[in-house]
């Protein structure tokens, strides 16, 4: 009788044993992986133009995608003054010491004193980069700053007769140049190719920064 129920037992394993022990009856989907990938396009160089109000990067971030596809970001704290009409670049090029040699002689042999932009006989205005030199003798009265569109108007003390005069202007932070005469004083109007504030000194003339 044992022998019978030992037989049974034995049979009944083979039925519920595995047809091939080296595979699972069941299993779960494994996801498959692959070392390709769609190729992007090289980073060479990309830009961005920031308005006229701009004064100052705080900071830069940037997304970026890993290997598995997940997006994350790294940000770098700047709080650099900028030249609101230059672009801002970012590139993966580099310079060797010798194209960097090259390339500050190039600007140093760019970088000029006082340009004149435009003349009368008794006032010379001239510029260099964000400085506008108003050359004269006149005592000045008053200054002030107007919007849309953007100008300084400066009132010198001076009796002329020469109407107004208009002068366009290339090129520069300024884009014309205007000054009518009223009794007793003439007017200046600089007009600028972008929002900004300004602060003035006096050297033999005087001289607006703007910032």
């Amino acid at each position: 009788m044992v022998k019978h129920f030992s037989f049974l037992i034995l049979c009944f394993s083979f039925l519920i044993a595995r047809e091939n022990p080296f595979f699972p009856i069941e299993a779960e989907d494994i996801p498959l992986t692959s070392n390709q990938f769609e190729k992007e396009i090289p980073l060479k160089r990309a830009s961005i133009q920031l308005p006229s109000t701009a004064r100052t990067v705080e900071s830069v971030t940037v997304n970026y995608k890993n290997l598995d596809g997940s997006i994350q970001h790294k940000t770098i704290e700047l709080q650099n003054s900028i030249d609101w009409h230059l672009p801002i670049f970012i590139t993966q090029n580099y310079q060797t010491e010798q194209e960097k040699k090259t390339t500050k002689t190039k600007i140093i042999e760019k970088e000029t004193l006082f340009k004149q932009i435009a003349k009368l006989p008794f006032i010379t205005f001239k510029i260099h980069k964000n400085e506008i030199y108003l050359e004269t003798k006149d005592k000045i009265i008053r200054s002030f700053l107007l919007v849309n569109p953007h100008r300084i108007v400066c009132d010198f003390q001076r009796e002329t007769d020469i109407g107004s005069y208009t002068k366009k202007i290339k090129g520069e932070d300024v884009t014309q140049i205007k000054v009518g005469t009223h009794k007793g004083y003439y007017r200046v109007v600089i007009e600028l190719d972008g929002s900004y504030k300004y602060k003035k000194v006096s050297k033999d003339g005087y001289i607006f920064t703007l910032y």
